[in-house]
């Protein structure tokens, strides 16, 4: 329903609902279209039989950066969890503007026995010390080993149905060479997708960068904001 907000400068409607019950009464659940845009886990993995599987997971991100570790949520144990927990490793390549098509592709449901690279009409490139492969075409990829399995309290006892993240540590970056500009990442230059809600995704392109330095603190508290038109190269 919608509830009303008082503001001192404008006063507001938001549509409110509980997400507990997801009652919302639209067309299809938005709860993804807010949280958005998110980064694509390109995942790569290898079945204890040796059958690669390429999949693009749309809950993923970097949850830290020394050492580095990524995640990525998979609804229900597919083929990518379950390969990663028999082998205990996987690679994550960048999902790019060029590569869209491909890995649109590497998300049908499949047999597990069929591998995406040929389907998606994508190249295998060997890793160094993971044995799956990255997506050649891709301008960046990590290598991964397992670090641990989260299931979610949704997930069945004794089942594989339920929500699961996986965590990686990530123990090799390949970078692509024309993205390195005066020693930094050029990251508008590769056009990463990023998923939004619905079929809908996004695009990060040069013109869409911007940077922004972050503010300093004064010796009496006070906050002094930057020249937000270029960053000074400075981490704060």
């Amino acid at each position: 329903g919608l509830i009303a907000k008082n503001s001192p400068f404008i006063a507001e409607k938001y549509m409110y609902y509980d997400s507990i019950e997801n009652k919302h009464g639209l067309k299809y659940d938005p709860f993804k279209a807010l949280i958005a845009p998110r980064p694509i886990g390109w995942i790569s993995s290898l079945s204890s039989d040796g059958i690669c599987n390429l999949a693009p997971y749309s809950f993923f991100n970097a949850v830290s950066d020394r050492p580095p570790y990524v995640m990525f949520s998979s609804a229900d144990v597919k083929d990518s969890v379950r390969n990663i927990e028999q082998t205990g490793e996987f690679t994550c390549s960048m999902a790019t503007w060029d590569t869209r098509h491909g890995m649109n592709i590497s998300s049908a449901s499949v047999p597990a026995d069929t591998d995406e690279y040929p389907l998606s009409g994508l190249t295998q490139a060997a890793s160094n010390f993971v044995k799956p492969p990255r997506v050649k075409e891709s301008p960046a990829a990590f290598e991964c080993r397992h670090w641990k399995t989260v299931p979610l309290p949704d997930v069945v006892p004794g089942t594989e149905k339920g929500h699961f993240v996986v965590i990686g540590h990530v123990v090799g970056i390949y970078i692509d060479d024309r993205y390195i500009v005066d020693g930094m990442v050029n990251t508008g230059a590769m056009q990463p997708i990023a998923r939004m809600g619905y079929m809908e995704y996004s695009v990060v392109k040069p013109d869409t960068v911007f940077s922004i330095n972050r503010p300093t603190v004064n010796d009496d508290g006070t906050v002094a904001d930057l020249d937000p038109s270029e960053w000074d190269g400075v981490y704060r």
